[in-house]
């Protein structure tokens, strides 16, 4: 039957169909449109909405004003939880290294325990975990419930949106920019957060540049030296804004670092086309406290911190070991120390900092007081640090320290700054992207790629210095 002839047919239908049925047809047509234009077009409140929604889109997607709200508003996060985990901070640090340690100490005295084994269990794996833990949960206890708490009220996708380009032209993918920011809170959580990009080219390549985000066992290193050494070279009135522009700084480079590494693998070990994909940008909604307290305390703070924990405690027994056991009258510390000072001089650094970052590599937390530790034991002890017990002092007593007793100068203040953002991932990273990839050869990668990128970066800075007469 032809085209014409199916035509004539349903005509000849239609017109011996009664013409009331055709009314009702009609009618029909038009409730149902009646029922979905009302369901469609939005009431006054809903409309108020949208409106508030298109407003906050128009800021908060700009070319360029979005990239300025997203600057401001993660300073501020950042800020927030560097503030505001001080107090807390100081409270665990009472709780559990000052009395904490000192009661555990005397109980284990009071029962006879050999020093030998009081000092390793109470001064060096004990003391670790404490560490660990004051440092680490108090950060992680406001970081994680505030990035869901924008991640449930519909920002994040438009943090996607707006590095999306950036990430496309380093041949990389737009969501890789949501797994960097995870890294800010632990660059383990982060590397997990990578299952969101579908391709596994560009998965890979997120889970090697995460390690450019700055985790919270790394902002203790930036902020102090920010504050000691940095901000000190500004008059008093400028020295807490130039300590802040400083480490924000640093995480600026950290971003510009992932997108240029991002850039080189895909044009060199992972070359592949960039996944086009549509990104949703989803409305604004209230965000659920209750559920998002339990998501970021429960599944993400504590899995990551026990991650943490249970890499500090061996830490802490090996940094009370070298610092307790002689050999030919020099303790293991000194003579690692003594080994690594002249890689320490090229890169602006010294032997301490090198072992510092080598046996805390379990947990980036313990860097300071290591190196403070390390420093006292080894050379001049101004405060009558223990061997291998690890202790905080106040700015002005690390400044000495550090100064007096370390011969620091500014180039190793910047130069530690730099080393802290680039250095290798630690340990509980390391197995998170091992399990995550389920491959030893992108793991060692993962490892050694951005120590080999802290050793050249700080190398430069340190040369270039001394050839300007900075050094």
């Amino acid at each position: 039957m032809t085209s014409a002839e199916i035509l004539d047919h349903a005509a000849r239908l239609r017109a011996d169909l009664p013409s009331d049925f055709q009314d009702s047809v009609i009618e029909s047509i038009y409730t149902d449109a009646a029922r979905i234009t009302s369901t469609s077009i939005s009431h006054d409140t809903e409309r108020a909405r949208l409106t508030v929604d298109r407003v906050l889109d128009k800021v908060l997607t700009h070319p360029v004003g979005g990239f300025a709200a997203m600057g401001l508003l993660f300073f501020a996060v950042f800020w927030f939880t560097i503030t505001g985990a001080a107090v807390p901070s100081g409270l665990l640090y009472t709780l559990l290294v000052d009395n904490g340690h000192a009661w555990l100490r005397d109980a284990f005295v009071a029962f006879g325990s050999p020093a030998w084994l009081t000092g390793l269990l109470i001064d060096g794996t004990y003391l670790g975990m404490a560490w660990v833990v004051a440092v680490m949960l108090p950060p992680m206890a406001i970081f994680f419930p505030i990035f869901t708490l924008l991640e449930d009220f519909g920002y994040l996708p438009r943090v996607a949106f707006n590095l999306d380009r950036l990430f496309a032209r380093a041949g990389a993918h737009g969501k890789q920019s949501l797994s960097m920011m995870m890294g800010y809170g632990c660059n383990a959580a982060g590397v997990v957060a990578t299952r969101i990009i579908d391709s596994p080219r560009e998965r890979l390549i997120a889970i090697l540049t995460n390690n450019f985000s700055i985790c919270n066992g790394r902002w203790p290193t930036l902020i102090l030296m920010g504050t000691i050494f940095i901000g000190a070279q500004a008059p008093p009135a400028l020295a807490s804004l130039v300590a802040a522009a400083s480490v924000v700084t640093v995480a600026l480079i950290g971003v510009l670092t992932a997108l240029i590494v991002s850039w080189g693998l895909s044009k060199t070990v992972l070359r592949g086309e960039t996944s086009v994909y549509s990104l949703e940008l989803p409305p604004y909604r209230p965000p659920q406290l209750w559920r998002t307290l339990y998501t970021s305390i429960i599944d993400r703070t504590l899995v990551v911190l026990r991650r943490a924990v249970v890499m500090a405690a061996p830490a802490g027994a090996v940094i009370w070991l070298i610092s307790n056991i002689d050999l030919g009258g020099t303790s293991i510390a000194a003579h690692m120390t003594n080994g690594l000072d002249p890689l320490g001089w090229v890169l602006g650094l010294n032997g301490v900092i090198l072992l510092a970052y080598i046996v805390a590599i379990p947990a980036n937390e313990i860097i300071i007081p290591t190196i403070l530790m390390l420093t006292m034991t080894l050379g001049p002890n101004l405060f009558d640090a223990q061997n291998g017990v690890m202790l905080e002092l106040g700015q002005t007593q690390t400044h000495a320290v550090l100064t007096q007793a370390g011969g620091w100068t500014l180039l190793t203040a910047i130069n530690l700054m730099l080393f802290s953002l680039l250095h290798n991932p630690c340990s509980t990273t390391i197995l998170t992207i091992r399990n995550e990839t389920n491959s030893l050869k992108w793991t060692t990668v993962a490892a050694l790629m951005p120590l080999a990128l802290a050793f050249a970066v700080t190398a430069a800075t340190a040369t270039a210095a001394r050839l300007a007469g900075g050094g």
